[in-house]
């Protein structure tokens, strides 16, 4: 069931008589680790997991048990747990002889590790990787307990060793290498490829069950390359992929994917047509369509009949299968979303078509039909309740479900002692079945809401706290809980002004729905430079890179395995790309072994900041403006070094971005490919400042440099174009009423960005992490592209260049026959000084030629003056961000894109980017393509957040196209360069922006304001 829907669920309460059928089994939380397909290393550090490995060699007897060790950011196993009985020869023998020649081990010693004692340990090197390797064991009885792996993850191999022997988990912190390059997602796709395809299955279905959408959809996707479009489960797992895809909001990906689906799926494939039918209905109910869901549940599916085996059951006789299940006791089999491989193809019908049963309450409740809803929510208990005695583990999460079903209708009706009673079950089902998971946090934040809203506030914070702590140490959680917080972020709201810890819950609150891909990149560079550029952060660097290089291979792979009637060609580069995969994983892994020499790459990197440091890195006359949108509800926080305010602001997102198209049209716009602009909306821009800001104007009044945060729409508008003071605004629109008036005239506008520098941050975190990297080390000061070269081909070459080089989705010839002059280039290395100043043009300013360099890391300032490609050439096209550069050699296609600045390597303390709307956004496809996991389809994270992946520090950038007339992106970049050494970049672009502010030709926002930073603006632009 979808967590997409927690907001309409989230008013439930279970009839009494209920209560014993939507019991959930006892003893899940406690089982033995031996009967656990994967479970968690150690208890705090670095994410790493036990992955059952059933088909391992080295397992010689169906006693023994294995698992491969797979720790987030590491791409691929990094050691191995064993438990080997001893009754048939020597297990360390055997493990010894299928070891590399290329690992030479010492003689063993003894050493002691917490929890179980004397061990012997046994230190190797590989001399083919040069990677250290250690191997611990210890006997018990007629079993060797085996802990081998990689020296950099010393303390998982121990922590792994002391939980098999002891079967619990060991308590104690891992303590390995970490990049923060990975996400969950990331690690997911990991652990399923270590895993075998039955039990990857099986993962799959819980991290669904447990609101990890985009993890279940890593597993799903991996299961598909592995298995190939030629499975007949494809349309299994393409169905839960698009479920997953509509849970986390991709609504057109999952319309792709349930078509792909429905093609894959056989006529007589009743299992995965119930699987189709139901999942397109929670897909319509995401989309708050409830009679659409309805509908689709009304659609025939294949009858399935009771096979031998489910009558052999019903009539107590238990079958080999049935057998080997209960003698393993293995009940993390059993923990598909109602679709177990081990349960019979009839009783996972049963559980689908009890579950369309759930759906068809869900949708009548939405409807207000409470008695409808409540007759098929409980035909759907005693469905699944007849599927083996109820005692089916994987239905928790329906069970639960249903709970808040019933909760809703009994809180509809006034039943409010019933409607707590079944939030509270609700909960502890979850908290049996799914521990410190994203569906425990919304099913705790749902009972929370239900507090709040029966006036029960201080219990409602209570919980809402644990659900923000808690979702702090689960990274991936924020999709499930954006909406979900809305009523927490109202009951602190309300206290804020009177109780300073009401205002610093709402500060870490907001910062679990973090955004921008950008942030999550700032942090890597923040890690990479924590002590400065040396050898480590090379090492760290080339990790990260390597990174990169898997998730594009792996984005490769999956377009080659969805294909069908693969060439010969097709199917060797397929070939090709595994092996690749292969070697890359293999040397990432080694990578993060070697930086775990570093102590500083071994410590978590915090992604929330306490509002009390945050408060202590503001200088005099600086304050922090976060802005945050939970549904359509809008807060602020405005933050000084001894100024705390949360608010309300009185907006809804929906206003919000209307109010920000509105404002954008009125600066420019392109019609038939030119940009067009109009008499700014100097009333719809006073406006938006008394909503955004007018709680805090006397604050602000007083702040000399604005840090602002945005979230939604604000991402893509500057605020310095918000407008102060009203006298400004009845002046112009006073003189604007002659109709002689110059409308496009705004002196004596006050605007925000008057007398006030602003920065861009995208995250509490990452504006204190950029605050703190050291300085470039760069020797040589500026670097300067620009004027791309025309191509040199006749009319007719260029035609054809069009239809066999540039392909349907390139941009055609004339792109490049307009160039940038390169006047404020020659400007600036002039002010910077020839000797320590380089400007590339023309020819000289390739692609090519630019990825070729070795020196870029050396440039304190690299400043591109050309055109931004942000959009796509044609409306059915991806958009791919690029910059434009002159045609080099070989592969050149005249473009820098996007996955190319990626891989630049710079050490700079701000690349400006004279170019158009570079502030825009990447697409999630892009953003995959560039090897990137996180982030995508928001503003920043397209070329801004490309030049930070390369090593900028703050990024200069655009929010529109930036305009010729009147030499004004001349005027303002060359200011910035002739302000004073030692001035902060923010006070050198807001004098350039002011200079223009003051001419009645350039007074418009569409010539000063569209130019950004994007770091932190006090760092000076030239030292002195």
């Amino acid at each position: 069931m979808s967590r997409s829907l927690k907001k309409s669920l989230a008013l439930t309460a279970a009839a009494a008589g209920l209560a014993s059928m939507l019991a959930a089994p006892a003893g899940a939380a406690t089982r033995p680790l031996s009967v656990q397909d994967s479970f968690r290393i150690g208890t705090s550090g670095v994410l790493c997991t036990a992955q059952s490995a059933p088909a391992d060699a080295n397992l010689r007897t169906m006693f023994d048990r294995g698992y491969n060790i797979v720790c987030r950011d590491a791409a691929s196993a990094v050691g191995s747990l064993y438990a080997l009985r001893t009754k048939n020869g020597d297990p360390l023998a055997a493990l010894a002889a299928k070891r590399p020649a290329t690992l030479q081990c010492a003689a063993p010693s003894a050493t002691n590790i917490d929890g179980i004692g004397a061990v012997s340990l046994s230190e190797c090197r590989d001399s083919a990787t040069g990677v250290d390797r250690r191997l611990y064991s210890i006997a018990r009885r007629d079993t060797v307990y085996v802990a081998e792996g990689l020296g950099g993850y010393d303390s998982a191999l121990k922590l792994g060793l002391t939980s098999i022997v002891t079967n619990r988990p060991a308590t104690g912190e891992v303590q390995v290498a970490t990049t923060s390059a990975g996400d969950p997602a990331a690690f997911a796709r990991v652990q399923a490829g270590t895993l075998d395809a039955d039990r990857a299955l099986a993962e799959a279905y819980v991290r669904n069950n447990s609101g990890s959408y985009a993890e279940s959809s890593e597993f799903f996707e991996t299961l598909a390359q592995r298995q190939g479009s030629a499975s007949t489960r494809s349309g299994e797992y393409l169905v839960n992929q698009a479920l997953q895809q509509s849970n986390l909001g991709n609504f057109a990906a999952a319309d792709a994917l349930f078509a792909q689906a429905a093609t894959a799926t056989g006529a007589r494939d009743g299992v995965t047509q119930r699987m189709l039918r139901n999942f397109r209905a929670i897909h319509l109910l995401n989309q708050k369509k409830p009679g659409a869901a309805l509908t689709e549940l009304d659609k025939a599916v294949t009858p399935m009949a009771r096979g031998k085996e489910d009558a052999a059951i019903a009539g107590g006789v238990i079958s080999p299968n049935l057998a080997d299940q209960i003698n393993r006791e293995n009940e993390a089999l059993e923990r598909l979303g109602g679709i177990d491989s081990r349960l019979s193809p009839f009783e996972r019908a049963e559980i689908l078509d009890g579950q369309a049963m759930q759906l068809r309450g869900v949708a009548l409740r939405v409807q207000g039909d409470n008695a409808g809803a409540r007759k098929q929510l409980d035909d759907s208990v005693r469905a699944i309740a007849a599927v083996r005695n109820g005692r089916v583990t994987s239905t928790a999460w329906l069970r639960s479900e249903t709970q808040s079903e019933l909760a809703a209708i009994a809180e509809a009706e006034g039943d409010y002692g019933t409607a707590e009673a079944s939030f509270n079950e609700a909960l502890r089902i979850f908290e049996a079945e799914h521990p410190q998971s994203p569906a425990l946090l919304a099913a705790k934040a749902r009972l929370a809401a239900f507090l709040g809203r029966r006036g029960q506030n201080d219990r409602a914070l209570a919980l809402y706290g644990e659900v923000v702590s808690a979702s702090e140490a689960l990274p991936g959680s924020a999709t499930a809980m954006r909406d979900l917080l809305a009523p927490y972020f109202a009951l602190l709201v309300q206290r804020a002004d009177s109780d300073p810890q009401a205002a610093a819950a709402m500060f870490s609150a907001s910062q679990i729905l973090q955004r921008p891909g950008v942030a999550q990149t700032q942090a890597v560079l923040a890690r990479e430079l924590s002590e400065g550029n040396d050898e480590a952060s090379a090492l760290f660097r080339l990790s990260v890179t390597r990174t990169r290089e898997i998730a594009r291979t792996q984005t490769e792979i999956a377009r080659l395995a969805a294909a069908t009637d693969l060439t010969a060609e097709q199917q060797q580069n397929l070939a090709n790309a595994r092996d690749a995969l292969v070697t890359l994983e293999r040397d990432q892994t080694a990578l993060q072994s070697k930086l775990s020499q570093y102590p500083r790459y071994r410590v978590l990197a915090p992604q929330a900041l306490p509002l009390a440091d945050l408060q202590k890195m503001l200088r005099k006359g600086e304050a922090y403006y976060k802005l945050g949108l939970v549904g359509q509800d809008a807060y602020a926080i405005y933050v000084a070094a001894d100024v705390v305010r949360a608010f309300r602001v009185a907006t809804t997102t929906a206003q919000l971005e209307a109010d920000v198209a509105k404002l954008r049209d009125s600066i420019v716009r392109l019609e038939d490919g030119a940009p067009v602009t109009y008499p700014f909306d100097a009333v719809l821009a006073r406006k938006m400042f008394v909503t955004l800001f007018g709680n805090v104007e006397k604050e602000l009044a007083t702040t000399s440099h604005l840090i602002f945060e945005p979230d939604g729409p604000m991402l893509q508008l500057p605020p310095n174009l918000l407008i102060t003071d009203q006298a400004g605004v009845d002046a112009y629109t006073k003189r604007i009423a002659n109709p002689r008036a110059d409308a496009f005239d705004f002196r004596g506008i006050a605007w925000l960005g008057r007398g006030r520098d602003v920065s861009i941050a995208v995250s509490p975190r990452s504006f204190a992490d950029v605050r703190a990297i050291a300085p470039s080390a760069g020797t040589k000061g500026y670097l300067g592209l620009g004027e791309n070269a025309r191509p040199s081909l006749s009319p007719a070459a260029m035609t054809e260049w069009e239809k066999t080089e540039s392909g349907e989705c390139g941009w055609p010839l004339a792109t490049w026959e307009n160039p940038i002059s390169p006047v404020e280039l020659a400007l600036a290395r002039g002010i910077v000084g020839e000797a320590r100043s380089t400007v590339l043009t023309g020819g000289s300013f390739s692609d090519t030629s630019l990825i070729g360099r070795q020196d870029l890391n050396d440039y304190r300032i690299i400043h591109f003056a050309t055109h931004g490609l942000v959009t796509a050439p044609r409306p059915e096209c991806p958009a791919r961000p690029a910059l434009l550069t002159s045609f080099g050699t070989g592969s050149s296609d005249g473009l820098l894109t996007f996955k190319e600045i990626y891989d630049l390597r710079l050490d700079a303390d701000v690349v400006i980017l004279s170019a158009c709307d570079t502030a825009g956004m990447a697409t999630v496809a892009a953003t995959r393509e560039a090897g990137i996991t996180t982030g995508g389809n928001f503003a920043l994270d397209g070329l801004v957040r490309a030049f930070v992946g390369a090593g900028a520090r703050s990024v200069v950038a655009s929010h529109w196209p930036v305009p010729d007339d009147y030499d004004a992106t001349k005027r303002l970049i060359s200011g910035m360069f002739k302000a004073p050494q030692g001035t902060s970049m923010a006070t050198a672009l807001r004098d350039a922006q002011q200079g223009l502010m003051d001419d009645v030709n350039t007074s418009h926002p569409y010539y000063w304001s569209a130019f950004t930073i994007v770091g932190d603006g006090t760092r000076p632009l030239l030292k002195n």
